[in-house]
């Protein structure tokens, strides 16, 4: 099945509950109206579809010009490890190439860290940066 990925495509809120829920980000369903917000306000959304069922998003924060965070990228559990994730933070590394700083922070798990510095991120922990998170 042919994968497409597409900027700015308008996702419902069935599509953005079911796939979030998919990969257990229960914390960000609880508002699902906050969650579109968080969406519209995003400074990019590149989502993965197949036909008309998305499969995968990635969101990125920032001003697009010094620095951009990549807040979620997520993809469906049973389109995992076929390259989605990958392609998405591809395309998107590529829209930002001249931004100097590009940030993420995630959980300490040895795939999760293989997966980002295969694209390129390296881990703050071992050098003078630290990055701090606060959760509710």
């Amino acid at each position: 099945m042919d994968i497409v990925f597409k900027e700015g495509q308008e996702i419902t809120q069935s599509q953005l509950q079911s796939l979030y829920e998919d990969v257990e980000w229960f914390a960000y369903t609880k508002d699902m109206a906050q969650l579109e917000k968080a969406l519209a306000h995003s400074l990019y959304v590149l989502s993965a579809w197949e036909k008309d069922h998305l499969i995968g998003l990635i969101r990125v924060v920032g001003d697009g010009l010094t620095i951009v965070y990549i807040q979620d990228i997520l993809v469906l559990t049973s389109h995992q490890s076929r390259g989605i994730a990958s392609g998405l933070m591809k395309q998107t590394l590529e829209k930002f190439k001249d931004v100097r700083q590009k940030v993420l922070l995630t959980e300490e798990a040895p795939d999760v860290r293989h997966f980002y510095e295969k694209n390129g991120f390296s881990s703050c922990d071992a050098g003078t940066l630290v990055a701090f998170a606060k959760m509710n």
